[in-house]
């Protein structure tokens, strides 16, 4: 099998990558070949005996879409895209990343199919909790509707429909898989509006002051970079009569506040680490959480298989485990 991810060098992208290779097969069937994508080098990842393209470039745009669908992979993992508070402040680009990119790609396998034969891939799509909007019921349940706030939301709810009427057609084989907020994630802090959730708790687990723009009783569901990837492997092995229609699924979480988020902190560090947290009220970030989502029933995914932490506890355990080396820096 032939498995293309497009958004390799993100976060997600990167341990999804490092996780096939070191497996050597996805959906129960064995990876022969494996193309990373994106606009920066993916780095290589290790353990993989077949052959590895690395590819830099916009995937987004006609030309390299169609390029892309000219190898016609098996799979894909669609995580091409840029992140929420990027989408808001430069509307262009969010529009032409996270929408042109999302349509460029499903219309080069429809043109690959009719020029040279059928091809219907797997499209793993990754989209977001941010596809709803308030007001909000106290927990957001399959039914409910999808009314985004936000550019990047609509984005990812054009996406999901796009995805959705494409399959119906039979032109791919898709499954749009809606995250809850990722975290803790590694590395420097980003441009998302909801980095803040990642930087309470890394930063100071590293002896570093962290920001929190917001109050201690903003609510939120969150599953860690590990349960991501997990959740992007099992959407690839589910079949059309499992999934039914309705391809796009809102994936279980943890939901804590920000001050539940800080009492595991203070259970896992100790105080000292609590203390680095400094307030500093930002009324942007703000506005934009509160037309987030706050809890999710996502009873369809838990029945399907689909599974994340169990408390924010687990949470930091994953990335004290997966990214400080297993324990917490002296």
């Amino acid at each position: 099998m032939h498995v293309l991810i497009t958004g390799a060098a993100g976060m997600v992208g990167q341990r999804l990558a490092a996780r096939l290779a070191r497996e050597g097969a996805c959906a129960g069937r064995p990876i022969a070949r494996l193309t990373l994508t994106d606009i920066v080098a993916p780095p290589r990842p290790a353990g993989f005996d077949g052959p590895i393209t690395i590819r830099t470039e916009d995937s987004g745009t006609a030309a390299n879409a169609a390029a892309l669908a000219a190898l016609r992979p098996d799979l894909i993992f669609h995580l091409a895209a840029i992140i929420s508070g990027e989408a808001e402040r430069d509307f262009d680009k969010g529009y032409r990343v996270n929408l042109d990119g999302m349509r460029n790609l499903l219309e080069a396998i429809r043109e690959e199919s009719t020029r040279n034969g059928p091809y219907v891939p797997k499209l793993v799509f990754s989209s977001s909790s941010g596809i709803f909007g308030a007001p909000f019921p106290p927990a957001i349940s399959d039914d409910f509707h999808a009314t985004p706030l936000t550019s990047y939301g609509t984005q990812k709810a054009i996406g999901e429909l796009l995805l959705a009427d494409y399959s119906r057609r039979g032109l791919v084989e898709g499954v749009g898989i809606r995250f809850p907020s990722i975290v803790i994630r590694p590395g420097k802090p980003n441009a998302s509006a909801g980095g803040f959730f990642s930087g309470i708790v890394r930063e100071p687990l590293q002896g570093q002051e962290a920001l929190l723009p917001v109050g201690e009783d903003v609510l939120f569901t969150h599953a860690s970079p590990r349960s991501a990837v997990g959740f992007l492997i099992h959407a690839a092995s589910l079949s059309r009569e499992a999934l039914g229609p309705r391809i796009n699924l809102t994936m279980p979480g943890v939901c804590v506040t920000v001050g539940e988020q800080i009492a595991a902190l203070r259970r896992i560090a100790g105080e000292r680490a609590v203390k680095l947290i400094r307030r500093a009220p930002d009324e942007a970030a703000a506005t934009i959480v509160k037309g987030w989502p706050t809890r999710f029933e996502a009873s369809r995914a838990l029945s399907l298989g689909f599974r994340a932490e169990r408390d924010f506890d687990e949470i930091i355990r994953v990335h004290i485990e997966d990214d400080l080396g297993g324990h917490l820096p002296t």
